[in-house]
């Protein structure tokens, strides 16, 4: 090993609460690949605290004085990129503003250690230390970081924990035989996927297929999530319900807490929301969407896998591209995280790596050249 790979993740809190930056440093001092660099009650004081040193990774609370929190990300990302993970009170809601910090470029957002019980503090432990571990890792502009620490995680379930594999027979009867439905984009996203998402949903017109996202978020973000794309898009953006239907111009967010799957009736969809385990440790999975999708709609599909951690939906990509659909993964350049998209190009699933500003095109030009069913 060398001192570079032996070397501590360094994180900066900045905090106006003194209990706050003492409970904080102390969880992350007592892991092991972690250290605390330093510590600040504003924006201003944190400035001159990365002067001297540039930290791995910031914890930054959104109610500050002198400037607040969203402020000084903005101008973090656009003077010197470090990555962020926002820990807030208010992690649990959803709020439009902490939606609106993930798209200015924080990586995480957790909430704060409460000490009221020992099980929520060990909680906020694991939750605080993995998120900083994690947020190491982030790809962003201008920055140079350690290799990625192993990180010691339960077993992964896979997309059969949900819906039954189909065997090589099966599968090959139902791709000839998958009847010609109107075209549908399936999306796959995680880490820096809120603002990738933002990027490319805002160039689609009104007349695209119907999109269905998975995008990593806990429960309560998604519905605020959406109501913000919503008012910035042509399409119609929502968080998905049981039983909506996948409609032209209309895009479903998979709801945090619940996996989202492609149910078809003849030649119509629409979506069931389901429980169930955490696949590829998440809920909702892609890979669970995009089995779905391979399953559902086979040819008559894309799949798109954006920026994230780990590897969901790497398999469902390749799953949907067996069936016949068409399928993109974003490339390293433009990604947060080359985590999920690395994945999927390794195994073979995706047929074209493109940028992030080039996703949107390929969007409306498979929708351009998609057979659409008859009316009747």
């Amino acid at each position: 090993m060398t001192a570079e790979a032996d070397r501590k993740i360094r994180v900066l809190i900045v905090d106006d609460s003194a209990a706050v930056r003492t409970t904080l440093s102390d969880i992350i001092a007592a892991d092991p690949e972690l250290e605390v660099m330093g510590t600040a009650a504003d924006p201003y004081i944190a400035v001159e605290r990365i002067r001297g040193e540039v930290p791995d990774v910031i914890f930054l609370d959104i109610e500050l004085p002198r400037m607040d929190g969203i402020t000084f990300l903005r101008k973090l990302m656009s003077q010197r990129p470090i990555p962020v993970v926002i820990c807030s009170a208010h992690a649990s809601e959803g709020s439009d503003t902490l939606i609106e910090a993930l798209e200015a470029g924080a990586v995480d957002v957790v909430p704060k250690p409460r000490l009221d019980t020992a099980q929520f503090l060990q909680d906020s432990r694991e939750r605080i230390c993995s998120a900083a571990r994690l947020a190491a890792q982030a790809s962003l502009k201008g920055r140079v970081r350690p290799p990625a620490p192993k990180l010691n995680v339960e077993r992964k379930l896979t997309a059969d924990a949900v819906i039954p594999p189909r065997s090589a027979a099966r599968a090959a009867s139902a791709l000839a035989t998958t009847p010609l439905t109107d075209p549908l984009v399936c999306i796959g996203a995680s880490t820096g996927g809120t603002e990738a998402l933002r990027d490319v949903l805002v160039e689609l017109p009104a007349t695209t297929p119907g999109i269905l996202i998975v995008q990593h978020m806990p429960e309560r973000f998604t519905a605020a999530f959406a109501r913000r794309l919503d008012g910035l898009c042509q399409m119609r953006v929502k968080e998905a319900e049981d039983g909506d239907a996948v409609e032209p111009g209309c895009v479903l967010i998979a709801p945090g807490g619940h996996h989202m799957v492609l149910h078809r009736t003849g030649a119509r969809y629409t979506v069931r929301v389901i429980d169930g385990p955490h696949v590829s440790r998440h809920r909702p999975s892609v890979d669970v969407l995009f089995r779905s999708a391979a399953y559902g709609a086979g040819r008559n599909a894309l799949g798109v896998l954006l920026t994230g951690m780990g590897d969901d939906g790497a398999r469902g990509l390749l799953e949907m591209r067996e069936a016949g659909a068409a399928t993109l993964a974003q490339d390293e350049d433009s990604s947060v995280v080359f985590g999920m998209p690395k994945e999927a190009i390794a195994l073979g699933a995706a047929q074209k790596v493109v940028g992030l500003r080039r996703i949107a095109h390929e969007i409306t030009a498979y929708a351009a050249r998609a057979p659409m069913r008859d009316p009747a």
